[in-house]
């Protein structure tokens, strides 16, 4: 079941304080990106983070699954209605991300 767009509308809009959220089409789902960082997928109208060290620090009980068969897990956040929690959480995520190098994608 691919993800409605009004639902990944109301993701993105709970996250507006977290940054400049977009989102984009990817494999019948979809990335969101938080200042261009890449940090969650919507697969099958589930909202899903990807988990850091800095991330479970803060978070540990947020439950973890992963997005769509053979990915590794990522923290689900079942109540996207929490904007504040949810802010939190994009924005320690998307920290850490930045501090990490980034992966170079093979030709």
């Amino acid at each position: 079941m691919a993800s409605h767009p009004d639902f990944v509308d109301f993701v993105a809009d709970q996250l507006r304080e977290a940054g400049t959220i977009r989102s984009r089409r990817m494999f019948g789902e979809y990335g969101l990106y938080c200042n261009g960082v890449f940090f969650a997928v919507i697969c099958d109208d589930q909202f899903f983070v990807k988990i850091t060290p800095e991330g479970l620090n803060a978070f540990p009980d947020l439950p973890k699954a992963p997005p769509y068969e053979g990915a590794r897990d990522s923290f689900l956040v079942e109540d996207v209605e929490d904007r504040e929690r949810m802010t939190a959480l994009v924005r320690i995520t998307c920290e850490a991300l930045k501090a990490c190098p980034q992966r170079k994608r093979r030709k």
